[in-house]
């Protein structure tokens, strides 16, 4: 039975459960791109040396997408269990899946022993990845906003989006690190380091998982809704359309902006070090890491919407110069636009998680974010670097992907502005009708 009365939002409340979302989020997207970082430079190589360097890495960013497709079937699983259940049982379980894949990756031996049998199992590890993080990112968005008072729902909900910068910047800088050993160390066995690490990461953070208070929202409505996703179908379809719009570049642009150029970077056209790209990446995810939750106080004091909407506007103008000066081997220019796209990309992404939370009632809010970016996440994230590699292949030129880019933009723009942004006592059917600003 729902309770009558909603718990206190306080400051330290809100600070602890922002707290724990944030080291919850930095592991798993650690773990998601260790991966990303590995199918761009190390996985075509051992796990798919037969084939020529364009077919092994579709082949390799097949794997990595493979991952997004079931993130949707993610976030409706483990938003069933947090609608009825719970926002911290969700999360501690997501969690565990996502580390235990992980380190599994890590063990796994490459083509030379197994040939394609290790391709298939590092499919179904992947998988397992993709049911973790589909479930996971809702739910820690909704344990940091839920718990924030209402002026500051932008500033909590950043820490939640800042375990994305924090993980890429763990990811890029073990990888970085390796490559700095030399290609043989890094292409025989040093790739698996930052697989098999995770799970120190994981202890830790299943320890703060666990500590944590659930939500106010949840603990006020509780388990209202038997079947979460049948009402997210009935009442929700619309906000879960435009919060699929929404995430077109958070999602598809980083991971061009990240996982493709580095495959474009060290491609044999343009032959840059990979000690190179991994280093500007690195430090990209540093500073990404330290304006996440100043921009996500921004977003208080001048609307999320409008922080996205630079956000897009000055990420697409970024890549122009970036993809020049890769072209150019201008190394400090690389390492000066990898950071400025990285950078203007977090005002796209700091804001993220309250637009999504306040874009839906608290009925089967879980269920409904989770499906917006899961399925956002598996079209625009899943498919960006496939889609740009076969751009490349059949065009011949960058600019063909820079279009892409473009594209991701004006769908973000667009659903941005239609976004209806709802209160935490908003009736249900409203989430079909509003469409005020934030």
């Amino acid at each position: 039975m729902p309770a009558t009365t909603a718990p206190e939002r306080s400051h330290r409340r809100a600070l602890k459960s922002g707290f724990a979302a944030s080291v919850g989020t930095t592991i798993e997207w650690y773990d998601f791109y260790v991966y990303a970082t590995a199918a761009a430079i190390v996985f075509p190589q051992v796990f798919f040396p037969e084939v020529d360097r364009t077919l092994g890495t579709l082949a390799s960013f097949g794997t990595y997408a493979v991952a997004f497709f079931v993130r949707p079937l993610g976030g409706i699983i483990f938003g069933h269990v947090g609608d009825r259940l719970g926002r911290k049982p969700a999360l501690t379980i997501t969690l565990l899946m996502m580390g235990v894949a992980t380190v599994l990756v890590g063990c796994l031996p490459g083509y030379d022993s197994w040939g394609m049998t290790a391709a298939v199992i590092l499919i179904v590890l992947r998988i397992i990845q993709g049911l973790a993080v589909g479930g996971e990112w809702g739910g820690a968005s909704l344990m940091a906003v839920e718990s924030a008072p209402p002026k500051f729902k932008t500033f909590y909900g950043g820490f939640t989006q800042l375990g994305n910068p924090l993980g890429a910047l763990l990811s890029s800088g073990a990888f970085w690190v390796l490559s700095m050993m030399g290609e043989d160390v890094l292409f025989s066995w040093g790739w698996r380091v930052p697989f098999l690490a995770s799970i120190i990461l994981i202890g830790v953070g299943i320890w703060v998982r666990l500590r944590v208070e659930e939500t106010p929202v949840f603990q006020a409505t509780g388990t209202t809704q038997s079947l979460p996703i049948m009402h997210t179908l009935r009442f929700n379809w619309y906000p879960v359309l435009l919060g699929f719009g929404m995430v077109a570049i958070a999602s598809g642009g980083y991971y061009l902006a990240t996982a493709y150029v580095q495959s474009y970077a060290t491609s044999e056209d343009i032959g840059l070090a990979a000690s190179i790209i991994l280093g500007a990446m690195t430090l990209a995810s540093f500073l990404e890491a330290i304006v996440t939750l100043p921009l996500a106080l921004l977003g208080d004091k001048w609307g999320g919407k409008m922080l996205m909407y630079l956000g897009v506007g000055l990420s697409f103008l970024c890549s122009i110069p970036l993809v020049l000066a890769i072209e150019n081997h201008t190394v400090a220019l690389i390492y000066v636009f990898v950071c400025a796209i990285r950078i203007t990309m977090s005002a796209t992404w700091a804001p993220l998680s309250a637009l999504l939370t306040q874009m839906y009632s608290p009925q089967a809010r879980y269920t409904s974010m989770s499906l917006a970016y899961g399925t956002g996440a598996a079209v625009w994230g899943g498919l960006s670097p496939i889609v740009a590699t076969s751009l490349m292949a059949a065009t011949g030129s960058i600019w063909s992907v820079i279009g892409l880019f473009g594209f991701l933009s004006a769908v973000a723009w667009i659903a941005t502005a239609l976004a209806p942004q709802l209160s935490d006592e908003a009736d249900s059917a409203q989430s079909l009708h509003t469409t005020a600003e934030n």
